[in-house]
């Protein structure tokens, strides 16, 4: 653990905060929430079931306790309605806006859809907050919105054009957020994730992600598919750096803020990657999963099949996080195999 995560944690202990998580049920929410809540944090939560799963809201309260329960507050609304937007943040000191509709896929058969939750529900979000003036707004940005640049390792400040309009969504949150800093001195930062894996993380659905997808597969011995030659690389981000990142995030957006507010300082709009600078393919991610798996029990031997490549992907991703350590202190604490590892556990129980 990076020794400015240890801070931060020791800071909300002794300092306690409101937190408000939109997306708590989904997973990266309801994560965010489990940390919280386990920092003895009051938390709002905001979610409407389109992706989330009430069955993530009970394993975090059996996973954390009555007590550290009871300072969960839940809101069953929707970001496109901007009175539910206010209502949760009401007494808010931190918001994580984590609500999104993911998935490249999913965006090119439902652009509308899309662009309804996470352009004009983000922007509900980021009104709401102005207004009710938080401490702190953090958004989920993507790396999608690096599309088709060819550069590797991404770095936050060179960006290609968007190749779903999943990544032009999450585009628009990060030029509504640097024209709320410049109209309005509204600070935030956005994380670009990559390919975030982790428990409660769902398998199930059309648009599920390749690692509960592939894994699901394997429990069950059905043949795998891997879209084109299996070469195509992604830089895997386990849930715990995601988490870190969050929280580290948040008390930078408040420090700028508080400095802000003595020497009328213009409002910041970051943007960092959230991953941990490695490349790795889909044949290798294939034997990652065989190796964990086999340590759980479950001995896959089936060889995959090869699909056609899939519209919108792009075929390589690998972060530059440089950023992030310079300016939060950060460092991921688990690799794809580490997280695998953490993780796998968690994959076999709910899916056998």
């Amino acid at each position: 653990m990076s020794s400015a995560f240890k801070q931060a944690k020791q800071q909300l202990r002794d300092q306690p905060g409101t937190w408000l998580v939109t997306g708590c049920a989904g997973f990266i929410g309801s994560n965010l929430l489990e940390t919280l809540l386990m920092l003895d944090q009051q938390v709002v939560g905001l979610d409407n079931f389109a992706t989330g799963h009430q069955y993530n809201l009970d394993e975090v309260r059996e996973q954390v306790g009555a007590q550290r329960w009871a300072r969960f507050r839940f809101i069953e609304g929707d970001i496109r309605n901007l009175d539910d937007c206010r209502q949760a943040v009401q007494g808010v000191d931190y918001v994580l806006h984590q609500a999104a509709l993911g998935s490249v896929p999913r965006s090119l058969n439902d652009p509308l859809t899309s662009n309804e939750v996470n352009v004009s529900g983000s922007l509900n979000m980021m009104v709401a907050a102005r207004d009710a003036k938080v401490r702190a707004f953090v958004y989920a940005a993507s790396s999608s919105t690096y599309g088709d640049h060819p550069g590797l390792p991404k770095v936050e400040d060179r960006i290609g054009r968007p190749l779903s309009p999943y990544a032009v969504t999450k585009f628009v949150n990060e030029l509504y957020a640097d024209v709320f800093a410049r109209a309005y001195g509204f600070s935030s930062v956005g994380l670009r994730y990559f390919n975030v894996f982790g428990k409660r993380q769902d398998p199930n659905g059309a648009y599920a992600a390749v690692i509960p997808k592939w894994v699901s597969a394997m429990i069950q011995d059905q043949t795998l598919q891997i879209n084109g030659d299996g070469e195509t690389s992604r830089d895997f981000c386990f849930i715990d750096n995601v988490v870190q990142m969050n929280i580290l995030a948040a008390l930078k957006v408040e420090q700028h803020n508080e400095q802000a507010a003595q020497d009328q300082s213009p409002g910041i709009a970051e943007v960092y990657n959230v991953a941990v600078n490695a490349r790795t393919s889909l044949n290798q991610l294939f034997e990652y999963l065989q190796t964990a798996l086999a340590a759980n029990g479950v001995s896959y031997t089936r060889a995959p099949v090869h699909a056609d490549f899939r519209a919108g992907d792009v075929r390589h991703s690998q972060a530059d996080i440089s950023k992030a350590r310079e300016h939060l202190g950060y460092e991921p604490s688990h690799t794809i195999q580490q997280g695998l590892e953490v993780a796998m556990p968690w994959y076999v129980a709910f899916l056998r």
